[in-house]
């Protein structure tokens, strides 16, 4: 009996970060059992920093093989509803067993209005999750993985009930909302969308920004721009990828040609970029004058590889060649080499090394 005794006081005078830590760590259906050990865990659970609502909850809403799906999202409402917030560290919703759509947006739409979240994840099985307007409500935002989801920007976005005119939700704004993003990847229509509206020369340092993955257009000022300010903001990006979208109608603008001038720009610093790519390469003199500033710049550079687009005729593509051998450009990485070809066939590939 005494030891029952001072078992259940030391469970009872338990510091509130250690209580909060061991709820963080059981499943959300244990950590609401917890409120049965003693008058001091009975609301314990209604801080909890972390929410993880996952495919080991949905087991517990099946009725003889058939999940009762209400329940299940009554459930998740319950929580929601007694947690007594306004932060929550980290919020996961990774039900991949069921199509839930509306139930997702209604919960994130819900969360959008009750708590700040520093960190959402969000992941799903099937086709791809198209995440509710709400979600840029989202206040606090610092981290945000997601699988098998996608978000179109809205044309107007609510923040503190306050209307944003169109277009004005820029890579700026973006960036204020995901500080922390390590991987950054987007499609030709929305560098579109995220260059509107003015582009600094540099954002505030994005010091986990590892990997871009973008579409490029040599054409269009504002998206070398933007590509341009990534790059500057991003001094640890360890892998860059270019899918190279250059549309024939519109002419290079004077200001593109004047990329060379940027070898001097001293803000631009690649100390752990490894890898560089360009795929689909057709403004051959402009490109590897985007290459030249890389490579200037990359000191720990292992690999540069050029794929060419199919209209760029051979014997342009031996012009440029014959330029490079006799005016060689600088590496700052002496390790670097720079691979050259053709998507069709590999038998034509050129290599070229430091000279």
């Amino acid at each position: 009996m005494e030891t029952q005794t001072l078992s259940l006081d030391i469970i009872s005078s338990l510091p509130e970060n250690i209580i909060e830590t061991i709820l963080s760590l059981m499943p959300i259906r244990d950590a609401l059992r917890t409120s049965i050990l003693s008058k001091r865990w009975k609301h314990c659970w209604m801080t909890m920093p972390k929410l993880v609502f996952d495919d080991n909850l949905v087991q517990e809403f099946f009725v003889g093989g058939r999940l009762v799906k209400y329940k299940l999202v009554n459930a998740i409402f319950h929580v929601l509803l007694m947690h007594s917030g306004p932060m929550i560290l980290e919020f996961i919703l990774s039900i991949n067993k069921l199509g839930m759509v509306a139930e997702f947006d209604h919960i994130i739409l819900y969360i959008s209005r009750k708590f700040n979240v520093e960190g959402l994840r969000v992941s799903t099985s099937g086709s791809f999750y198209k995440l509710p307007t709400s979600f840029f409500s989202l206040k606090g935002l610092d981290v945000l993985p997601l699988s098998g989801c996608y978000f179109e920007p809205p044309m107007q976005v609510d923040y503190e009930e306050e209307y944003v005119e169109e277009n004005s939700f820029n890579f700026v704004k973006l960036f204020q909302c995901v500080p922390l993003v390590s991987t950054l990847a987007l499609s030709k229509n929305y560098m579109k969308f995220f260059s509107s509206g003015g582009i600094p020369s540099k954002l505030s340092t994005l010091l986990h920004l590892t990997y871009i993955c973008l579409d490029v257009c040599l054409r269009e000022q504002d998206v070398i721009s933007f590509v341009l300010c990534i790059i500057r903001s991003s001094p640890n990006l360890e892998r860059i990828f270019f899918q190279m979208d250059d549309n024939e109608k519109l002419p290079i603008q004077e200001s593109c040609l004047q990329f060379a001038d940027l070898q001097d720009d001293l803000s631009l610093t690649l100390d752990h970029l490894k890898s560089f790519k360009i795929v689909g390469l057709s403004t051959m003199e402009f490109g590897m004058e985007f290459v030249k500033l890389i490579m200037a710049r990359s000191t720990v550079l292992k690999i540069a590889r050029i794929e060419l687009n199919d209209d760029v005729s051979v014997d342009k593509e031996l012009k440029i060649l014959r330029d490079m051998i006799r005016f060689p450009f600088p590496r700052a990485s002496p390790s670097a080499q720079l691979i050259i070809e053709r998507p069709e066939t590999t038998s034509r590939r050129l290599r070229f090394w430091r000279y």
